[in-house]
């Protein structure tokens, strides 16, 4: 077995990246991690730092104070690595977005505007169950960016 395969014997670790709004989308992120959906079970960790994650989870519109930290952030996760958007704000910028020139005096829009992103799990806020099934997307662009067939 290559190493690319062996990688995903194991279970993916995530990192939360909270960029602003009103947190109603990382509630129910929590939620899809508390016991009665359970990602852990099937070896969905979330992790603290973004040196340990291979999944980049977004939430929130990013605000201009908060870009060059997303930046970094995204830096450090190691390749290869997948970015998930979750909730209209961090798919577009939601209600925070201005309609004609695409960002406001304080808000640049979505998180691809800073870093790009490979999975976008709308709602406001997205139900647990939809955020389960962006982060089994993910997974499977994980394994597409590693080489693995599934």
């Amino acid at each position: 077995m290559g190493f690319k395969q062996k990688m995903f014997t194991y279970s993916p670790w995530i990192y939360h990246l909270h960029a602003g709004g009103c947190n109603g989308c990382d509630i129910e992120l929590v939620a899809a991690l508390t016991p009665r959906f359970d990602v852990e079970r099937f070896g969905i960790k979330l992790v603290t730092s973004p040196r340990h994650a291979d999944i980049l989870i977004v939430t929130g519109p990013v605000t201009k104070h908060i870009a060059p930290f997303m930046k970094r952030v995204y830096m450090q996760v190691p390749k290869p690595k997948v970015v998930i958007a979750i909730g209209s704000c961090a798919c577009s910028g939601g209600i925070f977005n201005d309609v004609e020139g695409g960002e406001t005096y304080a808000i640049l829009g979505g998180a691809d505007k800073v870093i790009p992103v490979d999975v976008f799990v709308s709602g406001c806020p997205p139900k647990p169950e939809a955020i389960i099934n962006g982060v089994v997307k993910a997974i499977n662009v994980l394994r597409g960016k590693c080489g693995v067939v599934k």
